[in-house]
């Protein structure tokens, strides 16, 4: 009998684990599943791989199982459900909430909360998802790393900044995640754990209520374990929000039946091999080589010369936002500041008005030149980060392959296709015209079926 027993929890346990997102939320609202026995199989792996990986900030399982039954008893009640209903997600520790504290990877914000909850939040709410609670974050996400560890290898770096968020759902603490991106916070993260990450175009996602580090630079992404999960939970968050001006009226209704739908013939790409492809390992450049072979239609290009500018000013942009948006911090609290942040913040105060102007203005004119790539071809791929995770966690890596779409404003992806050093994780990325997001996963996913089959 307890044979029996085991063999059906650990049945159950693979079940869970290998529901899509959208399968998942369909089992609860059928009633084939409970949120409550969801949460709890969530609960074990924490219980499990949380004092290695480290990817909590703040996690109550009793409040989280509390949630999970209010969620049940909703459902039993025959009240309209929304598409996420009893659904985990977990959200990176910047994201400001009412009822646990938003520490933004600081001391200096110790225990303290939000007096609301940011945009996401609600809308995450309203569509019936539960929030696990808060993932781990570099310091005010940026490159003060954190305590959170790689999935794959403890004594690699998950990435960041949105460390927790990716690692999380790479040991399958949870089924989805919510992080953000200045620079390459998503994208290389997902990379390293091995997951999808994916950052929609600037403006789709709304910033209300989240720590702000660039007006100009700041995308919300997502993690999951694929690109349906992924445009299944954007889904959800794509909406026009009158307290972030940034965002724009963009129509996410059938994003996620255009995803599965994917491409009518089979797409174009370019490989762009950037004057950073001589950083990236052997074995890592020898399976990007390998990649690009098996595609017929993928043509290799090096990166356009204005790239290099595209780095010069988004550090401009990023450094002068952090020294505005964190004088308070570096005014009050300087010692309780990373060497990261104090040498960034000293550097904005001295980038002049008219460097800041011109790193606005070459935005405008370098999206310009890069939007004609699509009238050839369906994306642009690239590596998702120099390599694998690298080793110690003094460091969360370099973004050099994800400043020019963050700068930008394009959407990308990373998506775990192929294996580095050690058969570790290492990510393609995707990138896609701004704000055709719909044909875009489209492809993301035609790529990725293409790949594992």
């Amino acid at each position: 009998m307890a044979t029996r027993r085991i063999v059906c929890w650990l049945k159950k346990m693979i079940d869970i684990f290998s529901l899509s997102v959208e399968e998942m939320a369909l089992k609860i609202k059928d009633g084939q599943l409970t949120s409550v026995e969801v949460c709890e199989q969530y609960i074990e792996r924490i219980n499990k791989f949380e004092k290695d990986i480290k990817a909590w900030a703040h996690f109550n399982k009793k409040i989280l199982l509390e949630k999970a039954a209010d969620a049940d008893e909703h459902r039993r009640s025959g009240k309209p459900v929304g598409p996420l209903h009893g659904v985990p997600v977990a959200l990176k520790d910047i994201i400001g909430t009412v009822d646990m504290p938003t520490e933004c990877g600081t001391p200096i914000r110790k225990g303290k909360s939000y007096s609301q909850n940011a945009e996401i939040v609600e809308l995450l709410h309203s569509a019936g998802a539960i929030i696990m609670g808060k993932t781990n974050t570099s310091e005010l996400a940026y490159l003060g790393p954190t305590k959170t560890t790689n999935p794959h290898d403890y004594s690699r770096t998950p990435g960041g900044s949105s460390s927790g968020s990716a690692a999380s759902v790479a040991s399958f603490m949870a089924p989805l995640s919510i992080g953000s991106q200045t620079g390459g916070s998503v994208i290389r993260p997902a990379s390293y754990c091995g997951v999808v990450g994916y950052k929609p175009s600037y403006g789709l996602i709304s910033r209300n209520g989240v720590l702000r580090t660039s007006y100009s630079l700041d995308h919300m992404g997502v993690f999951g374990r694929t690109v349906e999960d992924v445009a299944m939970l954007a889904k959800v968050l794509i909406k026009k929000d009158h307290h972030d001006p940034a965002t724009i009226y963009y129509s996410a209704e059938n994003i996620l039946d255009e995803t599965k739908k994917g491409p009518l013939f089979e797409p174009k790409f370019i490989f762009y091999k950037s004057d950073y492809w001589k950083i990236i390992d052997k074995k890592s450049r020898e399976s990007f080589e390998y990649f690009i072979k098996s595609f017929k239609n993928i043509e290799v290009f090096d990166t356009p010369s204005y790239f290099k500018d595209i780095h010069k000013y988004h550090q401009i942009i990023h450094e002068t936002d952090l020294a505005n948006n964190f004088a308070m911090y570096y005014k009050k609290y300087k010692n309780k500041l990373s060497k990261y942040m104090q040498t960034a913040i000293a550097k904005g105060n001295k980038h002049s008005a008219k460097e800041y102007a011109e790193a606005i203005d070459f935005k405008k004119r370098s999206y310009e030149s890069y939007q004609e790539v699509f009238e050839d071809y369906h994306g642009v791929l690239s590596p998702s980060s120099p390599g694998v995770a690298p080793k110690g966690l003094k460091s969360t890596g370099t973004a050099e392959f994800n400043k020019v779409w963050s700068y930008l404003g394009t959407p990308s992806i990373s998506l775990p296709l192929l294996e580095g050093e050690n058969n570790l994780p290492l990510g393609v990325q995707l990138i896609g015209d701004r704000y055709d997001d719909h044909r875009f996963l489209g492809v993301a996913n035609w790529l990725e079926k293409e790949c594992n089959n």
